[in-house]
């Protein structure tokens, strides 16, 4: 459920290049996504990471100790949607949005990280190829077609420039116009 190496390096670097200093990922498993950004954040950078499951965050804030990121880590317990809002409530804005959570709430996810994105911000979803299933019409289960729905979903806003690359499970990479 977490994601590959090859996507760590990627979001390293891409923290990096988007010049990012304020991320907020949804969904934290055990750490390594938020772990892999914020080691690439500068010294003054922020993470809020958001999960509702109090046991795997336990997990995830004994890595972030260990790699002493526990100061740029922010860690939310709660329900995602509410958290974004209270986010939101709060004036509160980033650079760079990461989503890998459950899959029947992207789309919700996606339209309210939207209103706490700066502009040319970055909103990078994970899961977006779904280990190939999307492509293939025979697969109908229920989250392969809200993933296939997703995706046709952010094709076709006009409030983003996206494309979806081909590494993990794939990722969606949105910029905010």
């Amino acid at each position: 459920m977490q994601i590959s190496i090859s996507q760590c390096h990627f979001l390293h670097l891409i923290v990096k290049i988007a010049n990012a200093k304020r991320i907020l990922e949804i969904g934290t498993f055990t750490g390594l996504s938020a772990l892999t950004m914020s080691l690439s954040l500068p010294s003054d950078g922020k993470l809020v990471t958001i999960d509702k499951n109090v046991e795997r965050n336990k997990i995830a804030s004994n890595f972030f100790k260990a790699a002493k990121q526990e100061n740029k880590i922010n860690t939310i317990i709660a329900p995602a949607l509410e958290s974004i809002i209270n986010l939101k409530k709060k004036n509160q804005e980033f650079d760079l949005v990461f989503i890998d959570a459950d899959k029947e709430n992207y789309k919700n996810y996606y339209n309210q990280s939207l209103d706490i994105i700066k502009k040319n911000g970055l909103i990078i979803v994970d899961n977006v190829l779904w280990r190939g299933e999307v492509v293939d019409e025979k697969k109908q289960d229920k989250l392969t077609t809200i993933i296939r729905a997703f995706n046709s979903y952010i094709k076709k806003d006009k409030r983003t420039e996206n494309l979806i690359i081909p590494i993990g499970d794939g990722f969606a990479i949105c910029r905010k116009l």
